[in-house]
């Protein structure tokens, strides 16, 4: 069982799959290539320990659900195939620094630059890199008005 795990530490150190042999023989050292390493000694996995664990992307929130932020600039953008309607979106500056192109839901707005707004997580489809909706009815950002 601990002789498994070593194996499995020596793979993941050297970048192969577990239980495959290493890379071996040697690349053209025209294109200035390194010969592949080859599996680690105990010894080195015991100095060095477990290799780093791949962090976590996170998105523009953080987890969080959402967040305020301040829109830099309103935009007009163009969906993607079948659909032809323009999408009114903006360009937030949210309250983490980060700046984000956020969708504008319902018809017609009122927001200008300046505004104080709160967006929350939510794709829209048809927009390729929309990944933020704005919450209607909270801050400088107006409820939908009802047709009459």
């Amino acid at each position: 069982m601990a002789l498994r795990n070593l194996l499995r530490a020596a793979a993941s150190l050297c970048g192969c799959a577990p239980g495959a042999l290493p890379p071996t023989g040697k690349q053209p050292a025209a294109l200035g290539l390194q010969q592949a390493a080859g599996m680690a000694t105990l010894n080195q996995m015991h100095w060095k320990g477990r290799p780093p664990q791949p962090h976590v992307k996170l998105g523009p929130t953080f987890r969080q659900l959402q967040l305020k932020g301040v829109v830099i600039k309103t935009l007009i953008c163009k969906p993607k195939k079948p659909n032809l309607a323009n999408r009114k979106c903006a360009q937030v500056r949210l309250s983490n620094g980060k700046e984000v192109v956020c969708f504008i839901p319902g018809e017609g707005h009122n927001l200008q630059e300046h505004h104080v707004v709160q967006v929350q997580d939510g794709c829209t489809q048809d927009l390729p890199g929309v990944k933020m909706t704005i919450v209607r009815g909270k801050y400088d950002c107006a409820r939908i008005q009802k047709k009459k």
